[in-house]
């Protein structure tokens, strides 16, 4: 895996000498594939100033959490409409 389409140009281009090489080294590869990875987003820190949630998303979640059979989802889903809520409030 190459993390830009540019290196895997470059090790295609010398795809003979790394089978050669492979080869030297005692490896029975007979063929070169070469993949792009898309780069792995960064994850915000939370540093940022953070955009309130409206009072619809407020709503919403809590109707979303009345609708979740599992209780740590529901759980976290009203921890965070009232988070939201709480936030909001001192602004």
């Amino acid at each position: 895996m190459v993390s830009a389409p540019v290196w895997k140009a470059k090790l295609r281009l010398h795809a003979d000498a790394l089978l050669d090489a492979a080869a030297a080294a005692g490896l029975k590869a007979r063929t070169l594939v070469v993949k792009v990875s898309p780069p792995i987003p960064a994850i915000p820190s939370g540093t940022g100033n953070a955009k309130p949630l409206s009072e619809a998303v407020r709503d919403s979640l809590r109707a979303t959490a009345q609708s979740v059979s599992d209780p740590e989802l529901r759980a976290q889903l009203l921890r965070l409409a009232a988070h939201a809520r709480s936030s909001t409030d001192g602004a």
